[in-house]
């Protein structure tokens, strides 16, 4: 008897998903509740566990494939791993080429896998569909690989470390290799000149995707559905939006202070790091309430004014970037903040923040300084009237009390839609913010 893998209900505003990844292949022995397949949607991925314990008969849609809610994704059988070859013959049909180009697993080689993890007790670690292609394309042992993500979860750094350390001494049985690197072609180094950027076989290496051969090569990849919702996000506000960027910087010394003086007091009795993120999420409540145009949206010829502040969070990850949201944030202190901010930053690599975390929001906050940016100008995220970019802590000369002294500074960036917000109010809450994170004492005393 059989039972039906199918797609779950689709969070709201979502009506298909893309099936991104299988962890397992038929034959192979599955366990209830076990995760056999990876749905990627516009914002989200999900999860599909097993139904039942026994053998994956078939794989009806294979990756890559568009699925909607209650879709039979495949079926499951009863059976064990003995079982394995049997429904191999059954089932090989249905499994379509894998997308890294290697060649897929026999029924007898997942039996054998299995039933050697079995002996050893070593269990395949849970890792995301960008881990695991790199997992299958260099051929690696799944469970020599340490993961950082949450439960041992496996990410795409994990391996692209395993791989380097790996390939630095050499190996007494090397793995199979992978496709071989273009060649580059040697070129004189003129005195002086800026370092050659690294070719495109090097950047593919550590893209983790393989190139074709030749001296210019390319690969065409489908571009990810979260990938392809945010560059329509972003095109629509570009053109629907009267966008417009304040800036002004702000003297980080007394924030920083205030950190090093109770960091370890901090982190002590609240179990979570103090970061500079929370002193600007209280910042910027304080000033939304202060300039209500700021947290307000339009809908069609109406102007929505928030009573709330619930901030977004632009958070980077692997599929692309996301913006869960810090609900009712002006109620929250500084260690909710951290201990929200450190939640997300620890499920978004692993594509595990939901679909309602991401829905609404009033404000955005982003923070491109953690990648080095300078001074930048953030694009809005419609239907908000406006977002805080902030930038890199540097040392620099500034004048204070009419002398020169070299303070750390930062460059904030504040776009805004100028159809509700007008530039007088714009620069005056980036003000606002400035005063505030230059003097902490005053996000503590309400002033």
């Amino acid at each position: 008897m059989s039972t039906d893998i199918t797609v779950p209900q689709l969070p709201e505003s979502v009506a298909d998903a893309t099936v991104a990844s299988w962890t397992k292949g038929p034959g192979d022995p599955v366990q209830r509740d076990e995760v056999l397949v990876e749905l990627e949607t516009d914002k989200v991925m999900l999860e599909v566990p097993a139904p039942a314990d026994g053998v994956l008969e078939e794989i009806l849609h294979n990756e890559g494939a568009t699925v909607t809610a209650e879709t039979v994704l495949g079926r499951v059988g009863a059976g064990s791993a003995a079982g394995a070859a049997e429904t191999q013959g059954q089932s090989e049909n249905n499994v379509g080429a894998d997308v890294s180009e290697t060649a897929p697993r026999s029924a007898s080689e997942s039996a054998q896998e299995n039933g050697a993890q079995a002996e050893s007790g070593d269990a395949a670690p849970k890792m995301g569909p960008a881990a695991r292609k790199l997992v299958e394309e260099h051929r690696l042992d799944p469970t020599a690989i340490a993961g950082s993500g949450k439960d041992g979860r496996v990410t795409k750094e994990d391996v692209l470390k395993h791989i380097e350390g790996a390939s630095a001494p050499p190996a007494t049985e090397p793995e199979a290799p992978a496709q071989a690197p273009a060649r580059e072609p040697t070129q004189k180094q003129e005195p002086g000149a800026p370092k050659q950027a690294s070719s495109p076989a090097t950047m593919a290496d550590r893209a983790g995707v393989a190139y074709g051969a030749g001296d210019r090569p390319e690969k065409r990849v489908p571009m990810t559905r979260l990938r392809a919702r945010v560059a329509e996000r972003l095109l629509q506000a570009t053109q629907q939006t009267a966008m417009l960027t304040t800036f002004n910087e702000v003297d980080m010394k007394p924030a920083m202070d205030l950190r090093g003086r109770y960091k370890e007091q901090f982190e002590q009795t609240h179990g979570v790091r103090l970061g500079f993120m929370s002193f600007f999420v209280a910042a910027a409540t304080a000033a939304l309430k202060r300039f209500p145009d700021i947290n307000a949206s339009i809908d069609g010829n109406d102007v929505v004014y928030h009573g709330y502040c619930d901030v977004g969070i632009a958070v980077a990850s692997e599929r692309g970037l996301v913006v869960p949201i810090l609900r009712d944030a002006e109620t929250l202190s500084l260690a909710d903040i951290e201990r929200q901010i450190r939640d997300f930053g620890d499920r978004a690599p692993e594509g595990r923040i939901g679909i309602e975390e991401m829905t609404g929001g009033t404000f955005t906050l982003t923070n491109g300084g953690v990648f080095g940016s300078l001074v930048s100008t953030p694009i809005l995220n419609p239907p908000q009237s406006a977002i805080l970019g902030m930038h890199k802590i540097q040392d620099r000369p500034v004048a204070i009390d009419g002398e020169v002294a070299v303070r750390p500074m930062m460059y904030l960036a504040l776009s805004y839609d100028h159809r509700i917000v007008d530039g007088k109010d714009a620069v005056q809450f980036l003000v606002e913010i400035k005063n505030l994170v230059e003097d902490p004492a005053r996000l503590l005393l309400d002033l």
